[in-house]
């Protein structure tokens, strides 16, 4: 195990080459360290700003070890990367963080809304299917609409799917595959909401400001913060961050979806343990940015002050859209952030930008 703090000059290693793996070597660099990627793609966003990348898959023996050889505490980028390459990690005494129990919330839907409900994050109402009699009885017992998910790997929309008759719960269960899926009541709500919070390695806690959020086809499109939000608002969602921080043990950044009710009360949609598409306006509207106090926390430093700075708003970027960079980096109150992806695909997201306004 590494020694903590981390000195400037130590190796993180990420798991994931995506555009958070790069947004999270960016803000390592700046604090001095330098950062090891391990990535399917030779050619990724976050490899080409590190000082080593790993080629392999993620769950590759050798690769791992390679890893564990360099790196003086390992974090990820996304929650998908396999629970078994972290339990290897760990077993090779690699610190990682934010640890295996928050990635095996989050990989099972149906685990996570378990989780949140026990530590007092309260979620729309939901049970588990891994049958068409199951899904059926399922829906009935939930009610009709309800949204069908798979129990993992489905993200930005994909894996579920809208059910308007328990009738129809079979026909959609096969639809998903025939996995095992979750089944959730609609959430009457006015607004999505999100709060992006951190827990160092001495249990001090930081959240941020809360950001009102848009999407479309299932893909976040744009996200206003500081959200407008009464006093009474920001402490149920503090409250819930640090519950769920706690029953997590948790060490990071971790996203929180939140649906605002028309009578003021917050449940939780989905927590993701890393940093958040719904918290790149910190970039430019925050002392420190999301980015920087997951590094931070990992390697055992304080963490940094989250007050807002400047209203922001920030888009992402599809496909292409990001081709209009020159008409973008032109606009005095727009930040722009690319990726460095090399294909433009519909629905990919290959930047975003800020655009910033005084408070």
């Amino acid at each position: 195990m590494a020694d903590l703090p981390l000195q400037p000059g130590s190796m993180i290693g990420i798991l994931g080459g995506g555009q958070l793996g790069r947004m999270l070597a960016l803000a390592a660099g700046r604090l001095g360290f330098d950062v090891v990627v391990l990535e399917r793609e030779a050619d990724s966003p976050a490899g080409r700003v590190c000082a080593h990348t790993i080629v392999a898959a993620y769950d590759d023996a050798a690769a791992l070890a390679a890893l564990a050889a360099v790196a003086d505490v390992v974090t990820y980028e996304f929650e998908n990367v396999p629970a078994a390459a972290v339990a290897s990690l760990v077993g090779m005494g690699v610190d990682v963080a934010p640890g295996p129990l928050a990635l095996a919330v989050a990989q099972d839907r149906f685990e996570e809304k378990t989780f949140l409900n026990a530590n007092g994050a309260p979620t729309v109402a939901f049970a588990a299917a891994d049958s068409p009699e199951a899904a059926v009885d399922a829906v009935a017992r939930i009610g009709a609409p309800a949204l069908m998910k798979t129990r993992r790997d489905g993200y930005d929309g994909k894996g579920q799917r809208w059910v308007e008759h328990a009738a129809d719960a079979a026909r959609v269960f096969a639809e998903l595959g025939s996995v095992p899926v979750i089944v959730e009541a609609p959430a009457d709500f006015v607004r999505e909401l999100s709060v992006i919070a951190a827990r160092g390695r001495d249990g001090a806690t930081a959240v941020y400001p809360l950001a009102e959020n848009h999407h479309e086809h299932g893909i976040l499109r744009r996200s206003l913060a500081p959200a407008r939000a009464a006093p009474a608002l920001t402490e149920q969602a503090e409250r819930i961050a640090a519950r769920i921080l706690a029953g997590l043990d948790y060490v990071g950044v971790i996203g929180i979806e939140l649906f605002e009710l028309s009578d003021g009360r917050l449940l939780v949609n989905e927590i993701a343990p890393r940093v958040h598409n719904t918290g790149h306006w910190t970039q430019d509207g925050c002392e420190v940015d999301q980015f920087e106090q997951h590094i931070r926390a990992v390697a055992g430093w304080p963490l940094g002050p989250t007050r807002a700075i400047a209203q922001v708003e920030m888009l992402n970027l599809l496909g292409d859209e990001a081709d209009t960079w020159s008409k973008l980096a032109a606009e005095p109150e727009t930040r722009l952030h690319l990726y460095g992806k090399r294909a433009a695909k519909p629905g990919r997201k290959m930047g975003h930008v800020n655009k910033v306004r005084p408070l």
